[in-house]
């Protein structure tokens, strides 16, 4: 029991220095990308990109003491991370219905979810991982289990761990939440604008309809009864214009409405879902693209 718990320990210990590294070398890789420090990057409110602490053990257990040679430790790293990143993009997108990252604009690049040159660079990092950085990290991992310090710090980064894994998935399914919400605030709105149009519509044939009446009875009319009829016919056309008034002020009654209940879905945006969406400038929504859309953009308005 005690060597499966230093193993486990051992590990997770590894999957967050490692996680850590990732995100250090995504920060310093976007930042270069945008020639500036960019917003914090990964899915986690901590300074943690698990994608690539698990690829890094994938690749170590992987090779064990194998193939321990630069090519086949660069393209058996580079495979072994590409599809990490697929699977990763792909179980996340089923379950959340939103896609992170998307690489479509990249010439070699499969469904959006890999690219060559990421692969290239994932490649290059194994090699700096098994040969540079993994003696180094084992070294100060060995430290900490000499001392004792091992199984208790791991305890405690696994409550911390896992704490931020549960907020950061609430986050990202309320945003979900949120945009279905969103839509089906404008789909209702829509519905109501065509039920008010084809009332207007109706009110306005019945109206039209009775005037043709009415300018029928004056051209039949004697001459005498011509004054009469022409003062039928404007009473006639003041309830029409009292109708187009009526549902121009239903429509915007309801537009209102509908904004008003949009800002409110925007403003309960708490600050764990905005940071989430900041960290990936990509994410997008299949299904509500524009919802998305809309929400980024009253935030950045927010900041201005």
């Amino acid at each position: 029991m005690a060597s499966f718990l230093s193993r486990a320990a051992e590990l997770f210990l590894l999957l967050l220095i490692y996680s850590f590294l990732g995100w250090c070398g995504e920060m310093v890789y976007c930042s270069i990308g945008q020639r500036h420090l960019c917003e914090k990057r990964g899915f986690l409110n901590g300074p943690l990109c698990p994608i690539y602490g698990h690829g890094a053990l994938l690749v170590l257990l992987a090779l064990g003491d194998r193939w321990d040679t630069p090519a086949l430790t660069f393209l058996v790293g580079m495979a072994l991370t590409t599809a990490v990143e697929y699977v990763t993009s792909y179980a996340m997108e089923k379950l959340f219905h939103m896609r992170w990252w998307d690489y479509s604009r990249y010439k070699l690049q499969v469904n959006g979810r890999v690219c060559l040159v990421n692969s290239l660079l994932f490649g290059c990092a194994c090699l700096a991982l098994r040969y540079a950085v993994h003696p180094r990290v084992m070294a100060g991992v060995d430290w900490l289990f000499a001392r004792g310090a091992a199984l208790p710090l791991a305890a405690v980064l696994f409550v911390l761990y896992a704490a931020d894994i549960v907020l950061s998935v609430r986050s990202a399914i309320q945003i979900g939440s949120r945009l279905e919400k969103l839509h089906a605030i404008h789909d209702e709105l829509a519905e109501k604008l065509e039920q008010l149009k084809e009332e207007q519509r109706r009110a306005m044939e019945a109206q039209r309809q009775r005037l043709e009446a009415a300018a029928q009875a004056a051209r039949s009319s004697l001459a005498e009864h011509t004054a009469q009829a022409q003062q039928a016919a404007r009473a006639r056309l003041e309830p029409l214009a009292e109708l187009g008034n009526e549902f121009s002020q239903r429509l915007e009654k309801a537009r209102s409405e509908a904004q008003q209940r949009a800002r409110d879905l925007y403003e309960k945006q708490d600050i764990f879902e905005r940071r989430l969406m900041r960290s990936f400038p990509a994410l997008h929504s299949p299904r509500h693209g524009e919802m998305l859309k809309t929400l980024r953009e009253y935030w950045e308005n927010r900041k201005k």
